[in-house]
């Protein structure tokens, strides 16, 4: 690595047909080249770019196996999740270290001045890998990279480049700024951390990075104001409304000119279409891409979406079931799967709409955003069923879970389509005879279709549901509503 050219050299024989080991050994020679102190400042730069451009693709083949729809085995899932986080770590570290040593003049110095921009924007897009690494496990975010992001903008800021536009890697098809990637990473991150899940966090992130050029940043809170980042302070960016006060180091992000381009851009969703100049690092579905996208929206309106049910302080113990089978066991609702005991979460608060519990590590195995949860509050006799919408950690590792409630009540039920015998099993939402034309239903995965009625038997009633739409689809669930018609079931009818 003393010399470019034996350096490229050496990249150019690198073994590149193993991706995750090709970027481990990349990142090792990145680590090394930031720990060695007798390289002159232009040098380091330059062997620093030669590296990481060489390891671009890797990373963007890794990142699109880890962030994808299906789900992955624990194992390859830690693997790549190591190699990302570390790749992340070691890149950012390396960036930082250039643009410190620039400030303090080290030898070299002048000739790095053209390409500042283009070392600030990358720093700034390695902190948003490890931020997205970290919320991909809901974990709590190391001060380190709040500091970071202050680093680079700041030094931007300084330097007056913080609009100039770059080619962050070659063969990019758009150019960028600092303060694109800054505004799109903070405003990404306080919109989908510990909301969404791994594939729509990541869908997330790249709706912002193609939006974040329309968003404002001021150090005054106006308006169209939405969060707040503390320069000389930094901390994960918080909501701001007209009375947050100014001070110094403080600045606003804004969405004063975000709404038509954002709807120019559901508009193409809509016509089934995913525009080509959205980089979103793979193809996906535009639907997935526009419900992604309207959620955006949502966290980015002004003023933002209130509460909707007042939530109260409460200790209860919970005894709860974590995904479809789970409480299809758990919940012994007259299917023959038997009862088990479960787990139990203390809830800390609870409103009509849901609970928040703080769960410790040794029970939170396979929580996760979608997670479907059976739960029986102490000293109630009846089941009910909410989905998991919000995690995060704390410093001791526990894990804060919030949980909207579908129903308090749910009644296990057998399905089965017309001149066939075989049920499967579902639960149902609620009462039948509560007198509503619609029913909610939650099936196994992949069982819902526009295009066939199902009948089921419930309370001595037998009803014939015709499809009306998938709610919400999960990783092992489809949540369906459905019409109800009670079916007559005297003399001659042979549905049964």
């Amino acid at each position: 690595m003393a010399d470019i050219k034996s350096a490229q050299k050496l990249l150019d024989e690198m073994p590149k047909s193993d991706t995750l080991k090709t970027l481990q050994e990349l990142t090792a020679w990145v680590d090394a080249v930031r720990e060695h102190a007798e390289f002159n400042l232009d040098h380091e730069a330059a062997v620093l770019r030669l590296l990481d451009e060489t390891a671009r693709p890797f990373e963007r083949k890794l990142a699109r196996d880890y962030f994808a729809a299906s789900s992955l085995p624990p194992f390859q899932e830690n693997r790549l999740w190591m190699a990302l986080s570390e790749f992340y770590i070691q890149i950012a570290l390396s960036y930082q270290k250039i643009l410190a040593r620039y400030r303090n003049g080290d030898k070299g110095s002048p000739a790095l001045k053209p390409v500042l921009p283009v070392f600030a924007a990358r720093g700034i897009r390695a902190a948003t890998g490890r931020l997205k690494c970290a919320a991909a496990r809901y974990a709590l975010v190391s001060q380190a990279i709040w500091e970071s992001l202050s680093e680079f903008y700041s030094l931007a800021e300084a330097q007056n480049f913080l609009d100039e536009p770059v080619q962050l890697y070659p063969g990019a098809i758009t150019t960028t700024a600092v303060r694109y990637e800054f505004t799109g990473a903070l405003a990404w991150y306080a919109s989908s951390a510990s909301t969404l899940n791994r594939f729509h966090m990541h869908l997330a992130e790249r709706l912002a990075a193609h939006l974040c050029r329309h968003l404002t940043v001021s150090a005054q809170c106006g308006p169209g104001s939405i969060y707040g980042f503390d320069l000389l302070h930094p901390a994960p960016p918080m909501r701001a409304g007209e009375a947050t006060a100014p001070q110094p180091g403080l600045l606003f992000i804004g969405v004063n000119n975000l709404k038509a381009h954002i709807g120019a851009l559901l508009e193409a969703l809509e016509k089934n279409a995913v525009p080509d100049e959205l980089n979103l690092g793979g193809s996906y579905d535009a639907g997935v891409v526009r419900d992604v996208l309207l959620r955006l929206a949502d966290c980015w309106t002004v003023p933002p979406p209130m509460r909707r049910n007042v939530r109260h302080k409460i200790k209860v113990s919970l005894n709860v079931a974590n995904g479809f089978s789970s409480v299809m066991e758990h919940t012994g609702i007259g299917l023959n799967f038997g009862v088990g005991s479960g787990v139990f979460w203390d809830a800390e608060d609870i409103s009509t709409g849901g609970f928040r519990c703080v769960v410790p590590p040794a029970q939170a195995a396979g929580v996760a955003i979608g997670s479907l949860i059976g739960l029986k509050p102490e000293n109630v006799d009846r089941w009910g069923v909410g989905i998991v919408r919000r995690l995060s950690r704390d410093q001791q590792n526990q894990l804060h879970v919030g949980v909207e409630i579908l129903s308090n009540q749910m009644t296990g039920v057998g399905l089965r389509e017309q001149k066939l015998e075989e049920e499967q099993p579902a639960l149902w939402l609620g009462s039948a005879s509560d007198g509503k034309s619609e029913a909610r239903l939650l099936l196994s995965p992949d069982t819902f279709s526009t295009n066939r009625s199902l009948h089921a038997r419930l309370e001595d009633r037998h009803y014939l549901l015709m499809p009306l739409a998938l709610v919400e689809k999960g990783e092992d669930y489809d949540l369906a509503r459905y019409r109800k018609i009670e079916e007559d079931t005297g003399a001659g009818n042979e549905a049964y």
